[in-house]
């Protein structure tokens, strides 16, 4: 997995999610991207897997019991990203 796919996602969820006032160097790579971290909720990943499919032909349901370890952090987003991708 490389920087420039960690890069590449922020960009998507700041632009995709319409996050104000936030900045690609705002993000960690190793933040938690829901709760105490950037603070996203279950309808922003669910817009956080259509612009994944669309992006990378990745699909990720809801129903997927490996949901809590991929939306980890941007970084474990980016490892199942490269793993997964088909575009």
């Amino acid at each position: 997995m490389s920087d420039d796919l960690i890069s590449q996602l922020k960009t998507l969820l700041i632009e995709g999610l319409r996050l104000e006032d936030i900045v690609p160097d705002d993000l960690s790579a190793d933040e938690a991207l829901f709760g105490g971290g950037l603070g996203l909720d279950s309808i922003d990943a669910l817009e956080i897997g259509v612009m994944l499919d669309r992006q990378y032909g990745v699909k990720i349901t809801s129903g997927d019991e490996r949901n809590n370890q991929i939306f980890a952090s941007l970084r474990a987003l980016a490892d199942f990203v490269a793993e997964n991708r088909t575009r």
